[in-house]
């Protein structure tokens, strides 16, 4: 077993947030001596001309130590950005994003049909 697979040996507790292209999943983990940390992975889709694709991924971990300088340093962040630019806006390649995914959906007698059926895809599947 290798050094990467022992830290990430126990997941306790998962959240997914799709978000247009990417995933983001937060896991709270425990390590060798039972305590407990979170990974925060974004995970984008990104599709080939002949219609095959790939992810990619970005993985950050966070031990309780850092929890409150980091909530701390996001909240800054994001008061910011809300007090310069509000949450109304959002960017032109974004709404492209989400207009491909509306016009996917199938539409019948004015109504888009959707499915509450998924697949639930983990990393180590990719």
């Amino acid at each position: 077993m290798s050094e990467k697979d022992s830290m990430e040996q126990e997941e306790i507790y998962s959240k997914v947030l799709r978000a247009g292209r990417r995933t983001y999943f937060f896991d709270v983990r425990s390590t060798k001596a039972g305590d407990y940390y979170l990974t925060i992975t974004e995970s984008k889709k990104f599709t080939h001309e002949d219609g095959s694709f790939h992810y990619k991924k970005h993985k950050i971990y966070l031990y309780k130590e850092d929890f409150t300088a980091f909530r701390e340093n996001v909240e800054e962040m994001m008061d910011y950005i809300i007090a310069e630019k509000g949450t109304e806006v959002i960017s032109e390649r974004h709404q492209k994003d989400f207009k491909k995914e509306e016009e996917a959906l199938p539409v019948q007698n004015g109504e888009v049909k959707t499915t509450d059926s998924f697949t639930d895809v983990s990393f180590d599947d990719i």
